[in-house]
């Protein structure tokens, strides 16, 4: 029986947002071509239980309280990766001789113990992390928040030119950040998000609404959302529906003055589901230019028409499944012309969808990197 540790910067379920929906199906493809997952999550607060839907994909979860003294903000290591530290996690990785996978750059920190372990380690690269908080610094109004994402982004420069030799094989999610990892250190291989859809789902030439969805606690989020509240205000004969189940009080009440709006909770990835099969189109757009975004998957596989600027994604064949606007004017025409059109790309999407963006075909590459079949 071939194991593996992976350790988690969160705890995996729901699989509703972010670098968490790959990390879900990772974890539920690997297991499912038999490999034995023993999964280690930092977490704000460890849950009274663990979801059926984790437990039947691992041989074991451990839990790990992120630390919480804020004169970590001050230390030399990035604050998000010296709160995940634990002397625990140290002991339940030395209990099972297998090799290991961090889940991102915040999981890293305990790596400085591990160099001349028995344990093989490999890295989930989910975002230049330096780039990303640029990202979230430019993007963020708060100017205390402002600080502190461009003083991580900084942090984090060093920090992964000290740490991207020490692995066996960085996995990374987008042909940008391969070409990046690659050139400096040499270890990279390309594996795109894992994202759980198996079927490109045939659907009714129209749907009801247009769907925007999302966390909205990041700021390349909120700021996304914001444009698209601002476009849907000149556009009071189309209904947007905004489904997150992180909405602020600002946001809560920026959606309840406009008549062609609403907020709907996400809940569960069946009612997420609903909702995109439901949508005659999804507004995608974001600040960030960090490779493909995991919503692009879902709408793609589960919904009709996908509006996106240029920092979606950076796969041609994926960019050629959507309606493509370089600025506000562009993505306000993509809406009105899409809600004249019926959809009809089901075919053209599982050709290039179920052929090259599979989970199970990604897991089946990882386990030959990392167990050398």
């Amino acid at each position: 029986m071939k194991e593996l540790h992976i350790i988690s910067f969160n705890y995996p379920y729901p699989p509703s947002y972010g670098g968490i929906i790959d990390v879900y199906y990772k974890i539920k493809a690997l297991s499912d071509l038999g490999i034995k997952i023993h999964l280690h999550c930092f977490v704000d607060k460890i849950p009274v239980k663990i979801d059926p839907e984790v437990e039947e994909s691992t041989e074991n979860v451990f839990f790990y309280e992120k630390k919480k003294n804020p004169l970590l903000y001050f230390s030399k290591i990035p604050f998000a990766a010296v709160i995940r530290d634990s002397d625990l996690l140290l002991k339940n990785l030395e209990k099972i001789n297998a090799p290991i996978l961090f889940e991102g750059l915040q999981t890293t920190h305990i790596i400085r113990f591990l160099k001349e372990s028995r344990h093989k380690l490999y890295l989930r690269y989910h975002n230049n992390e330096t780039e990303y908080y640029k990202g979230l610094s430019l993007s963020e109004k708060n100017i205390f928040k402002k600080m502190v994402y461009g003083i991580e982004a900084l942090k984090y420069k060093g920090y992964q030119k000290t740490l991207l030799k020490e692995f066996e094989t960085i996995f990374c999610l987008s042909e940008k950040e391969y070409n990046e990892v690659d050139t400096y250190s040499g270890n990279a291989r390309l594996i795109h998000i894992f994202h759980g859809n198996q079927s490109v789902k045939q659907l009714d030439k129209k749907g009801n609404y247009f769907l925007f969805h999302g966390d909205l606690t990041t700021a390349d989020n909120k700021k996304a959302l914001i444009e698209a509240l601002d476009l849907f205000k000149t556009l009071p004969q189309y209904k947007l529906i905004v489904a997150s189940d992180r909405a602020s009080e600002d946001i809560k009440r920026r959606i309840s003055v406009i008549e062609n709006i609403t907020l709907a909770p996400i809940g569960t990835t069946e009612n997420l589901h609903h909702l995109l099969e439901n949508a005659h189109a999804n507004i995608l757009i974001s600040y960030q230019n960090s490779g493909t975004k995991v919503k692009l998957f879902n709408t793609l596989y589960n919904s009709r028409f996908v509006i996106i600027n240029g920092n979606i994604t950076d796969d041609p064949a994926l960019t050629g499944l959507c309606l493509y606007g370089t600025d506000r004017t562009e993505i306000r025409q993509q809406i009105i012309s899409s809600a004249e059109k019926d959809y009809d790309d089901t075919e053209k999407r599982k050709q290039i969808l179920e052929k090259k963006h599979s989970d199970h075909a990604k897991a089946e590459e990882i386990i030959k990197i990392i167990f050398k079949n």
